[in-house]
């Protein structure tokens, strides 16, 4: 094996961009289009492997980590691009497989690329099995807004309280209507409940997900802290992955695009709202959760279970953090609004379960 080669790769779903650029020479050693499959790709690569050290470069995609998987499952090394960090020219306009995977080996010969984590099948299998509970509480709320527009249009609105109580069932269920409209109602009725049902059961699933040894500790942990129950919980651990790979608290909000977006230049100095970058199915757990944060700090009895039996440091922890976060929450809504200041205590309050996090893994 001799020097070093980088492996630019642009990945689809049929076909794979291919170009190898050597450490020593700005000359391209070769550069082919490729049938997305296994065998393909390793035998190409591992021709070269012969001579050179290669160095796998593609952005992740809807291609996923499987190309990742068949690479290093054959000895080579291969990285997942994170796209948002990629450099580009501001000028550059042109965007074709050739030109995107010869840049991918020349940024990666530079050392200007940003691997994402790559999960484990067992990891990514979690995420997918929480991501599929997302789904199907979006179906539900789907279906019961369709059950009030559909009332809405005929003049029906419930007055006697919320919505999908047992009392608000029981009004639905003593409204009738005449042919074809009467199919209709039932229809949509219907697929509310089962819709629910489905949610019900991802539910489970989710719960069942919980309690095993790779989420069971970390959930109690994080369950310590007002604003996580189980559901939202998982959502941190799965889309997290591992808490040790990112280096400070601001990493971590930055991670979930919590922090303030900034262009400043000279003496001018502009900050516009969050970066929403990352997650948005995760970023909207935290803002949920953050406003808990608005009422005066206490230990309800669904928090005290939650807190029985988890270790002392954490549930103080928990503690100063609904005292911080409470006082934080008021003195900027009193001063902004309450939309940016509870956002500010997701920001928090994500460094908050980040730090304790850090000490779960040193044990």
């Amino acid at each position: 094996m001799g020097s070093i080669a980088h492996v630019g790769m642009d990945v689809h779903k049929e076909s794979t961009r291919v170009v190898l650029l050597p450490q020593e020479s700005n000359e391209f050693l070769d550069e082919c289009t490729l049938p997305t499959r296994r065998v393909e790709l390793c035998r190409y690569l591992l021709r070269w492997e012969r001579d050179y050290q290669l160095r796998c470069y593609y952005e992740a995609g809807p291609a996923g980590y499987v190309p990742h998987r068949w690479l290093t499952g054959a000895g080579l090394e291969c990285q997942v691009i994170a796209p948002s960090k990629t450099p580009r020219a501001p000028g550059d306009r042109v965007r074709t497989d050739r030109r995107d995977a010869r840049r991918l080996a020349r940024q990666g010969k530079a050392g200007a690329l940003v691997p994402v984590h790559v999960p484990t099948l067992g990891e990514e299998a979690g995420q997918a099995l929480v991501r599929c509970r997302e789904v199907r509480q979006k179906d539900l709320l789907a279906a019961k807004h369709r059950v009030l527009k559909f009332l809405g249009r005929r003049g029906l609105y419930f007055s006697e309280g919320k919505h999908w109580t047992q009392r608000h069932w029981r009004w639905l269920k003593e409204i009738s209507f005449p042919e074809p409209e009467a199919w209709t109602w039932s229809q949509y009725l219907t697929e509310v409940r089962y819709r629910a049902d489905r949610l019900a059961e991802a539910d489970r699933q989710v719960a069942e997900l919980a309690q095993e040894p790779g989420y069971a500790g970390k959930l109690g942990w994080i369950g310590c802290f007002r604003g996580f129950d189980v559901t939202a919980g998982m959502i941190v651990l799965t889309e997290t992955i591992d808490f040790r790979r990112f280096g400070s608290a601001g990493a971590y909000m930055n991670y979930w695009g919590l922090t303030c977006a900034e262009e400043s230049s000279g003496e001018s100095r502009r900050r516009a709202g969050i970066t929403k970058s990352g997650s948005s199915r995760g970023r909207r757990i935290w803002i949920e959760a953050a406003w808990h944060y608005q009422h005066q700090p206490a230990i309800g009895e669904r928090l005290a279970a939650r807190q029985s039996g988890q270790p002392p440091e954490v549930i103080a922890q928990a503690w100063k953090a609904q005292c911080r976060l409470h006082k934080k929450f008021w003195k900027l809504a009193s001063r902004k609004d309450t939309g940016t200041a509870v956002t500010a205590v997701a920001r928090e309050l994500s460094g908050f379960i980040w730090g304790v996090m850090q000490e779960f893994d040193l044990r």
